[in-house]
């Protein structure tokens, strides 16, 4: 036998034992644990917050292997885009994250904006109350959060408070748009209807009082000894790892990244706008709330800013091929009763191309791929949902802790099935 060959009949024995001794510990550890439970979490269940099924594999009350089951929705989003106008897709965006309706509404025709090219060509006022909408949004979508979360780790109190606020939120988009809840007020190049007068006194008066309402939040959360013994050091998720599992948003800040597409890759007029972007230290469960908990107090500022900056003029832009031309002039002239009906009937007429916008939600990114043949129906969509990816980051994020903690792990990720089952 050459030497070479020795060596790797050595290396060879080596593995061998090696493998059989890795094989004997697996074997004794299995011994010393018993037998394991694999227990349902799902998908018919409060605390999963929608349609989630976990496939936990249990060690006692130890999560040993957790596998998080979507897809029970069946909703076909990006399919249904596909056969609809792009002006006619807009109703579904908002069933994506249906806590924040009005926020999809403006990511996506953000994206056919720029599909067309007018994007930079959007009216100031439009711009303006677009992001007073994407705000109230995330300020409804984190009282939710941390409500429903407060609320699965014993809260109570914390929960009324945090719809008491969020009805409010709806009285206001009811009055801005005529819907509470599946708004469908933007438009591929404005917006349905301007503000209403005096609408932006009584969004005033609410900002007013939303900010005493979240330092009382605050007080009743913050230093709560059951609040913080059933989060601090729960869910750790370290910088690292959010970066590899592709997490965006709260989540991802509250692990110590400070990235936001709005300070990253400035949109509308948030570059004239003055806020902070909080961020984490640890990543775990406190963190996450902390970090929504912040994110609600510079969502107010936001707001204040864009009522004092608020421009006049027009809502919409004045190309008639892509936006509607106003009803006097359909009934009197030709030239637009021609437009309104090419753009009802087979929709804004896209140039063949490819773009992928992707806004700051409050769930993270959420991102629209339009891949276009040319005329008014996308030929492939494709949605980047947060909630998706961000679920993602459960099988590193329960294995190892008890299930108890499941519930405040999924209610600090805040995810919508809505979206993640697009």
């Amino acid at each position: 036998m050459s030497r070479v060959e020795e060596y790797e009949y050595q290396d060879a024995a080596g593995q061998g034992q090696q493998a059989a001794s890795e094989a004997m510990s697996t074997a004794e550890e299995e011994e010393l644990q018993g037998e394991k439970m694999l227990l349902n979490m799902g998908p018919s269940h409060p605390a999963t917050h929608g349609v989630l099924r976990l496939i936990l594999e249990l060690d006692g009350e130890v999560i040993t292997k957790a596998t998080p089951d979507v897809g029970y929705l069946h909703r076909g989003d990006e399919k249904i885009a596909e056969n609809m106008t792009y002006t006619q897709f807009i109703p579904y965006t908002d069933r994506l994250d249906y806590l924040a309706p009005l926020a999809n509404n403006v990511a996506y025709a953000l994206a056919v904006e720029k599909l067309l090219g007018v994007e930079r060509d959007l009216p100031e006022r439009c711009q303006y109350i677009r992001v007073i909408c994407c705000e109230l949004a995330r300020l409804s979508s984190h009282l939710l959060g941390i409500g429903a979360m407060a609320m699965d780790v014993g809260a109570m109190t914390a929960f009324l408070y945090t719809f008491t606020d969020r009805e409010k939120i709806y009285n206001l988009i009811e009055a801005l748009t005529g819907a509470r809840f599946t708004t469908t007020y933007t438009r591929i190049g404005g917006l349905s209807r301007d503000m209403p007068e005096g609408w932006a006194e009584q969004c005033r008066h609410f900002l007013t009082e939303v900010v005493h309402n979240i330092d009382e939040l605050d007080r009743l959360l913050t230093r709560n000894r059951i609040f913080v013994d059933r989060t601090r050091e729960i869910g750790t998720l370290p910088k690292e790892v959010a970066v590899d599992y592709g997490l965006t948003g709260p989540n991802l800040r509250a692990s110590g990244v400070e990235f936001d597409l709005r300070k990253a890759h400035p949109y509308l007029v948030y570059d004239r706008l003055r806020f902070d972007v909080p961020i984490g230290t640890v990543g775990d469960c406190y963190d996450r709330y902390l970090v929504r908990l912040e994110e609600m107090r510079q969502s107010v500022g936001l707001i204040e800013q864009c009522l004092d900056q608020m421009p006049g003029g027009p809502i919409n832009l004045e190309d008639h091929k892509i936006t509607l031309p106003p009803k006097e002039r359909v009934l009197t002239s030709m030239e637009e009763l021609i437009h309104q009906f090419i753009n009802v009937t087979q929709g804004v007429r896209a140039p063949p191309g490819e773009v992928y916008f992707s806004a700051e939600n409050p769930k993270g990114e959420l991102g629209f791929y339009i891949h276009s043949l040319g005329g008014g129906t996308p030929n492939r969509l494709k949605i980047r949902a947060p909630s998706f990816v961000n679920l993602s980051s459960l099988p590193y994020l329960l294995q190892g802790c008890m299930v108890s903690d499941v519930v405040a792990i999924l209610g600090s990720l805040d995810f919508v099935m809505g979206e993640c089952d697009r």
